[in-house]
């Protein structure tokens, strides 16, 4: 059972994450581009007006120009209308950026505009041009009169960046909603790697025993007459129901807080080792197991979950010796305050880019595995033992090294 569907999960959503940012930026960096354009043009459009205005010797100049050079500027919709809102005819003269469709009559066509004055005045407040009387002009007693009213709206580029946060959250929201859809899917895909991998791990823990004893009530019936032999296989019968207990209370373990207790690591070690040296030659493998240390190790341990640990990892060096012959080391040392131990072997290695993904539940290089050994290792180290679990040193070809770190 292999587990790569999450880690591409995870790179789909690192891309899409790529993809967005770029897209926004690129959508930002246009805008931008835009601003500055205009800002050109203004600054370009000032330039030539003080030129023009510098090369008019008197107060008849034509300035003209100017306001030509103003309108083709603009380039957001504009109405000019009178005082009373009416159109000025003809109306192509009075509208700027908006399309007026030539086949409609002079009529639909005053409507169209009218239409427009209505909504261009529903976006910016018109600006009305007024004309202030003269002193002496009694008629009018003061009054400022109202020759014409600018009705405008709003730029393409204003309304981008009116639209843009809006265009960003939605972004945002779909890749945390595509976020949330695939963590949610990862998580469940590790949960039934995990169930699946504990029914697979209980069957495969029972069927050693199991086997055993099935063999041994096979001879019992052959050896009935011969006390000697029945002795023996009474006794190898009862340390295969030992195992079946230590492999249900093992289980009962989990989920629970185990109770410690201060053990010798050379003992808890020796013991495996020994478990495995009369199984190997059985397995048909030559593989030596061999412990290394200098002085007794004392450490607060639940024994059980602990020999689980060490035999996941021993399974994982003997599978790795795929022609069943090399060497397991375990190298016991002390490092300040803490205890060390190193399960060395010298098998076919591990790609050390995969270091975090061998403690994945689900993960494994076994074409047979599913993937539970490790992560139900790494489990037992750190949280019942708050010790460590690291994959310390792997070369393909050279072997591999595990260590487990607990508190002295």
């Amino acid at each position: 059972m292999r587990g790569p569907t999450s880690v591409n999960i995870k790179l789909g959503l690192l891309v899409v994450a790529i993809l967005i940012v770029g897209g926004t930026l690129w959508y930002t960096q246009g805008v931008v581009n835009q601003l500055l354009a205009r800002e050109r043009e203004i600054a370009d459009l000032y330039a030539k007006s003080l030129e023009y205005i510098a090369t008019s010797p008197n107060e008849q100049s034509d300035y003209s120009f100017i306001f030509d050079e103003v309108l083709r500027s603009i380039d957001f919709p504009m109405i000019l209308t009178d005082g009373e809102n009416n159109p000025i005819q003809p109306l192509y003269s009075s509208i700027r950026n908006i399309s007026l469709d030539s086949s409609l009559s002079p009529a639909n066509q005053e409507r169209y505009v009218r239409e427009n004055v209505v909504k261009l005045d529903g976006q910016n407040p018109p600006i009305k041009v007024v004309l202030q009387p003269a002193a002496d002009d009694t008629k009018a007693r003061g009054k400022p009169v109202v020759l014409q009213v600018v009705h405008y709206g709003e730029s393409e580029l204003i309304t981008r960046l009116r639209w843009l946060p809006y265009v960003e959250i939605i972004i945002a929201a779909m890749f945390v909603l595509v976020g949330y859809v695939g963590f949610s899917y990862i998580k469940r895909s590790e949960q039934s790697n995990i169930w699946v991998g504990m029914a697979r791990e209980t069957a495969h823990q029972l069927g050693t025993p199991l086997s055993s004893i099935m063999g041994w009530v096979e001879l019992l019936r052959l050896q009935a007459n011969d006390p000697a032999k029945l002795e023996d296989t009474l006794r190898e019968m009862n340390n295969d129901l030992n195992r079946l207990q230590k492999i249900v209370n093992r289980f009962s373990k989990i989920g629970s807080k185990p109770s410690l207790k201060e053990e010798d690591l050379n003992d808890v070690l020796s013991g495996v080792v020994r478990y495995f040296e009369r199984r190997l030659p059985q397995m048909g493998k030559s593989i030596e197991l061999k412990i290394e240390h200098s002085e007794p190790f004392k450490v607060r341990i639940n024994r059980e979950l602990f020999e689980w640990v060490i035999e996941n990892l021993v399974k994982n060096a003997l599978d790795a010796m795929e022609d069943g012959v090399g060497t397991v080391t375990f190298t016991l040392a002390r490092r300040g305050k803490d205890i060390v131990i190193d399960v060395s072997d010298t098998g076919k290695g591990i790609d050390m880019k995969y270091r975090r993904d061998v403690f994945r539940p689900g993960y494994s290089t076994k074409e047979r595995g599913w993937g539970l050994g490790l992560s139900l290792s790494k489990r037992i180290v750190e949280t019942y033992h708050k010790g460590r679990l690291t994959l310390r040193e792997s070369r393909i070809g050279k072997g591999t090294t595990f260590r487990i770190r607990l508190r002295g």
